[in-house]
């Protein structure tokens, strides 16, 4: 499978809410999944298909209830796809944040090889403002 043919595949399982068959379709037994920090739900870094399957098994969840999942039209290169996705979610003990990463797709051979995903939630303490000033003062290290 190029990479052009992921981004539409991916973003149609997702808009369905199948994100473990998008999975077991696209991506390599060997894929990286990272996210911006470990939390209670899920590790920093997941290595492998069944360890990038288990966050997705960790998360779903602490989801009271799904009101929506957006994703954008994809920007494609030779071998990496990125969109974005908002997730709209009443989490149990959370409210309702409205949640929104930037995901990222490296593909190698065929199959996605790592996931970097950059989170936002509008709910958090972390404002737009305060994560691009975290990021300024990272760069500027």
């Amino acid at each position: 499978m190029r990479n052009p043919t992921h981004a539409p595949r991916s973003g149609a399982c997702c808009r369905q809410r199948n994100f473990e068959a998008a999975r077991k379709e696209l991506f390599a037994a060997d894929a990286v999944g990272t996210e911006p920090k470990d939390t209670k739900i899920s590790p920093m870094e997941a290595k492998g298909l069944p360890a990038i399957i288990g966050k997705g098994h960790t998360f779903m969840p602490t989801n009271k209830h799904v009101h929506s999942i957006t994703v954008s039209a994809p920007i494609v290169t030779d071998n990496v796809t990125a969109c974005t996705m908002s997730l709209d979610v009443t989490m149990k003990g959370r409210g309702r944040p409205t949640m929104s990463e930037l995901c990222v797709y490296a593909v190698k051979n065929g199959k996605i090889v790592s996931e970097p995903f950059r989170k936002r939630s509008h709910e958090d303490a972390n404002s737009p403002r305060g994560r691009l000033k975290e990021m300024d003062r990272r760069r500027d290290r």
